[in-house]
């Protein structure tokens, strides 16, 4: 995201540099242009770090489930070896 902070601060360099003014109505809207991609960049470095919490968050519950899965199948797995000695003593 840095490199859009860097080309946003150059438009406004150079909109100073240029001396447009907002008494006219191009400046006006040039300038204007300039806040509003200003604003967005702000509104993008905030949802990208949004998106980094929530991948964070989506790895750990991501982890726990794994954790969930395998106690469940140890179980699972458990009765299925009782099950199989228990017909096999039947079959006796």
């Amino acid at each position: 995201m840095e490199y859009l902070y860097e080309k946003v601060s150059y438009l406004k360099g150079l909109a100073d540099g240029l001396d447009i003014s907002e008494k006219s109505k191009e400046g006006k809207l040039l300038l204007n242009i300039v806040d509003v991609l200003d604003d967005m960049v702000d509104a993008l470095e905030g949802i990208a770090l949004e998106q980094d919490e929530m991948a964070e968050y989506i790895d750990y519950i991501d982890e726990d489930l794994s954790d969930v899965e395998e106690d469940i199948y140890d179980v699972f797995d458990e009765y299925d070896e009782e099950y199989e000695e228990d017909e096999s003593e039947d079959e006796e």
